[in-house]
């Protein structure tokens, strides 16, 4: 496939997609207004050339904030552009205390929204993190003179074998587009390789994602929410969970509370957070269908909250919070095959960590904590309960696990600094480029 055919096939989606925005707008907040900024109109020309960063979601949002405050302290203008509105509404969160970072919106990889945002942001330099391999989007920054790198980059096998086979050549031209590639391993620099970048332009630099930073205060909020909701009752967090995890969930649920009432032990709270939150009422209804006593964080906690078996998340940015929390977390949109999310997190916070087998979207995070001993994978309902049974009746056992997650968790060397390096390169590329207009 050429880019041309691409580019047409997407301003043929484009009428669907803008539908589908304006409906997403009036059923959900976060989602109005942002329309013009996606497809470039409306935006303030930018007085600094920054050093623009792009990121996907919420987990490269928050996997950015070393390298970010590293840029910052340097005095550089900088422009963080998110792909996802829940992402979007992360990063203004996170970097409010940053006046001269400039959040944008991504551009739709369409050719005239990228050149009209191009032309709007007049960035320095182009830094994309993971996996965000947008023809339009890196063929503009090429058009427009923009040097481009790529950190904490990764490639699954099965995402290799995709583009090899529909486009190989307009994905070749992609990865060839970025001057430096640093992937967070050998596997991924092998299939960057393989879809034709150059091999002396790609080395492993690793993952951003394992210099989270939690917020300080994160401990005191997540106990100030357990003496609030279970002051007395073990609690579980299912976080980012997809269509069919619920279920799942509530069965394993349903499971730990008969087995703590045979055993005369105070059944567990479970905490659900659905990884989008449009999809609540379907939740609802699932809980409503399973006959499940819940609450919403959103609302205050009916008294003692002694009658309530789940908690309903249905608040942005609070799963951090809740995983501080909790005795044990189940990271979602791993029992269905989405690829896992942020298994970090409640790592992080030294809590027994449970998933799914499919978390391939983070493979190197899934191996050193399981190396460490502080995963646990399940397979289905059974698996979970099973598991969960054990962490929720033996606090020592879920601290020894929790304690081996963290250990698992911490970095081995800090890839923001390599990051920095990338971005100094392409910035004397830059240099070297208008030296040669002069």
């Amino acid at each position: 496939m050429s880019r041309r055919i691409y580019s047409l096939l997407l301003y043929c989606a484009l009428p669907f997609a803008a539908a589908w925005f304006l409906w997403k707008g009036w059923r959900h907040p976060a989602y109005r207004g942002s329309l013009r900024e996606r497809l470039g109109f409306g935006l303030t020309q930018l007085a600094d050339a920054p050093i623009w960063l792009h990121a996907a979601s919420v987990g490269e949002v928050r996997s950015v904030n070393v390298l970010l405050r590293l840029l910052h302290r340097q005095g550089f203008a900088l422009l963080l552009t998110v792909g996802t509105q829940t992402g979007l509404a992360q990063a203004r969160r996170l970097y409010a205390d940053l006046p001269e970072l400039a959040v944008r919106a991504a551009p739709w990889d369409l050719p005239g929204a990228v050149r009209r945002f191009l032309r709007a942001s007049r960035p320095q330099v182009g830094v994309f993190v993971e996996t965000e391999l947008w023809p339009n989007l890196v063929a503009g920054a090429r058009a427009a003179a923009v040097p481009l790198g790529l950190v904490s980059a990764r490639l699954s096998e099965k995402s290799t074998r995709r583009y090899r086979s529909w486009a190989p050549r307009l994905m070749r031209d992609v990865v060839r587009a970025f001057m430096q590639i640093g992937t967070q391993t050998d596997a991924d620099r092998e299939r960057f390789v393989s879809l034709g970048a150059d091999r002396e332009a790609v080395a492993v630099s690793g993952s951003l994602k394992f210099e989270l930073q939690l917020p300080p205060e994160i401990g005191k909020l997540g106990a100030a929410w357990r003496a609030q909701w279970a002051p007395a009752r073990p609690v579980w967090v299912a976080g980012s969970t997809h269509a069919g995890e619920e279920t799942a969930c509530l069965a394993a649920q349903h499971r730990l509370r008969e087995a703590a009432l045979a055993q005369g032990r105070t059944p567990p709270l479970l905490v659900l957070a659905p990884r989008h939150l449009e999809r609540l009422a379907e939740v609802v209804r699932e809980l409503e269908l399973q006959q499940m006593p819940f609450a919403r964080t959103s609302q205050p906690p009916p008294a003692g909250a002694t009658g309530v078996e789940v908690v309903l998340v249905d608040e942005m940015g609070a799963l951090l919070a809740w995983y501080a929390a909790a005795d044990a977390a189940f990271v979602g949109g791993s029992l269905v095959e989405i690829g896992g999310h942020n298994l970090l997190e409640p790592a992080m916070l030294g809590k027994p960590v449970l998933a799914g087998p499919h978390s391939f979207n983070a493979p190197e995070v899934t191996r050193r904590l399981r190396e460490a001993g502080g995963l646990i994978t399940v397979v289905d309902e059974a698996a979970l309960a099973a598991e969960l049974g054990v962490l929720l009746g033996d606090a020592s056992a879920a601290r020894e696990l929790g304690a081996r997650a963290y250990r698992g968790a911490l970095p081995q060397e800090l890839g923001s600094l390599k990051a920095v390096q990338l971005i100094t390169a392409l910035l004397a590329e830059r240099q070297r480029r208008l030296t040669a207009l002069v």
